[in-house]
């Protein structure tokens, strides 16, 4: 039975094993960040504060992107899909980022969970196949080594919980909403 929290968040397991463990702070992470988002509207999505121009709908969508990165891409060494696909990403390395002003509330959050429906399938396809310390299909970079399915895993708790930082003070801009 999962717990939850007074957001909705599942309390990740006391009691698991490692998996359960790694993918139970990952699902709390990214309720964290649905829960930074929730019932915004467009333009409050792309408030910005101080000198960034980071803003939370372009925090949704580089998550998104980042989702479909690691584990459909690199993990499974699946072809990206769209909108990524056709992005110039030489040409603009940061378009994740600045092209959610385009996007409403309700296509960046669908575009949000489908990368993380679509991560949790990939998840589960590699493990019929091996174990956490399957080594990606894919370099995790460019011209880097393979990561282990481990090492996707962590890396996404740690990508989560930077960018939810960062969600606490968009969101506090906006609206004063506060909370871990």
């Amino acid at each position: 039975m999962t717990n939850l929290d007074e957001h909705g968040r599942p309390e990740p397991p006391l009691d698991a094993d490692e998996l359960g463990t790694l993918t139970g702070f990952l699902d709390w992470q990214r309720a964290t960040l649905a829960w930074k988002t929730a019932g915004l509207t467009a333009e409050q999505l792309n408030v910005t504060t101080a000198k960034s121009s980071m803003t939370l709908g372009g925090l949704l969508k580089h998550i998104a992107y980042v989702e479909q990165q690691w584990f459909h891409v690199v993990l499974l060494g699946s072809e990206p899909l769209e909108p990524w696909a056709s992005v110039d990403w030489k040409a603009d390395h940061d378009w994740d980022w600045h092209s959610a002003a385009q996007d409403t509330p309700e296509q960046l959050n669908a575009l949000w969970q489908d990368e993380v429906d679509r991560a949790r399938k990939a998840v589960a396809e590699a493990l019929e196949t091996g174990d956490l310390g399957q080594l990606s299909k894919r370099p995790g970079w460019r011209d880097g080594p393979h990561v282990s399915l481990r090492w996707i895993l962590v890396h996404m708790v740690e990508e989560y919980a930077r960018h939810n930082g960062h969600a606490d003070l968009l969101r506090e801009a906006i609206d004063g909403q506060t909370g871990e």
